[in-house]
C-alpha cells in the first residue's frame, strides 16, 4: 500500500483561490439539493485545512457540522479553528468511522491513491452522497503553445502513476467502481497573471517532476522552465490544468 503524500500548507493555501473558481457550483447545488433537511454532518477526506469546507459550506442551506480527516497534524492544526478534526489515514477508513455522515467529501485526493485504496476509500462512503473534487485530469494546455509541452505532459503522467498511484487515471477507475448514479464535470484551473505565484511553484514542481521520471529531459528542463516562466512573468502565458469533479448519489 502506497503513501499519500505530504503537502504543505503553503502550498494548500497557495492553490485554495484556484480551486475555488474551478470547482463545480453545479454540482454543489445539486448535493444541497440532495441532503435532507435539519443539521448535517459532513466529513472531508484528506480534507487538510479544510478548505473544502471554506468552499462547500456556504453553499448548504441547512445547519453543518463539519469532521475533517487528515493525517497530517499541521494541517488540522489549522482546519480545527472551524471544525472538528480527525487524524485518520483515509486509505483505512471504515463505514463505521463515518456513521452519521450526511455528505462526504474530498477534494485533489483520488488521483494519489492506488486502484485498491481507491476501492478501499469508495467502500467506505458507500451508501453516502459524495462530492470528490479536483481530480487531475492529465491533460495541460499552454497559449502559446510550443513542441516540448506534449513530451513534459506525457512523462508528468507517467510520474502520477508510480508507485502503483492512479494519477490521471483515477477519475475512469473510479467511474468503473460506483454504483449509483455518478455525475462528473471539468473543473480545469486557468492560471495566468491573476495566479502569477501559483503558476510559478506549480509549474517548477510539474517540470522537475517530469524530468525526474524521463531523464531524456533533463538536458531542456531548465530552460524551457526559465522560458515560460520568463513568459508567465510578463503576463504572456496562459496555461489550463484540466480537474473533474464527481457527485455519487445512492
Amino acid at each position: 500500500m502506497s503513501a499519500t503524500p505530504l503537502v504543505s500548507r503553503e502550498w494548500l493555501a497557495l492553490r485554495e483561490p484556484a480551486d475555488a473558481d474551478a470547482r463545480s457550483v453545479e454540482l454543489a447545488e445539486r448535493l444541497a439539493r440532495q441532503l435532507p433537511a435539519g443539521p448535517l454532518e459532513i466529513h472531508d477526506l484528506g480534507g487538510g485545512t479544510g478548505a473544502m469546507g471554506r468552499w462547500l459550506a456556504p453553499r448548504l442551506t441547512e445547519p453543518q457540522h463539519w469532521v475533517v480527516h487528515d493525517r497530517d497534524e499541521d494541517l488540522l492544526e489549522l482546519a480545527a479553528a472551524s471544525f472538528e478534526t480527525r487524524r485518520s489515514d483515509i486509505t483505512r477508513l471504515t463505514p463505521p468511522d463515518l456513521a452519521g455522515a450526511s455528505a462526504i467529501v474530498a477534494s485533489a485526493l483520488l488521483d494519489m491513491l492506488t486502484a485498491d485504496e481507491l476501492a478501499g476509500m469508495l467502500g467506505a462512503c458507500a451508501g453516502t452522497p459524495t462530492l470528490i473534487a479536483m481530480t487531475v485530469a492529465g491533460r495541460v494546455s499552454f497559449s502559446p503553445a510550443e513542441p516540448l509541452d506534449a513530451e513534459f505532459v506525457a512523462a508528468f503522467n507517467a510520474h502520477q502513476r508510480r508507485d502503483g498511484r492512479l494519477g490521471p487515471d483515477a477519475v475512469d477507475a473510479a467511474l468503473e467502481q460506483l454504483p449509483g448514479e455518478v455525475l462528473v464535470r471539468p473543473s480545469p484551473w486557468h492560471l495566468g497573471a491573476a495566479h502569477a505565484d501559483l503558476l510559478a511553484i506549480w509549474f517548477g514542481g510539474w517540470v522537475a517532476a517530469a524530468a525526474q521520471q524521463e531523464p531524456a529531459l533533463a538536458a531542456e528542463a531548465d530552460a524551457y522552465r526559465d522560458r515560460r516562466l520568463a513568459q508567465a512573468a510578463a503576463g504572456e502565458l496562459a496555461v489550463t490544468v484540466d480537474h473533474a469533479d464527481l457527485l455519487v448519489l445512492p
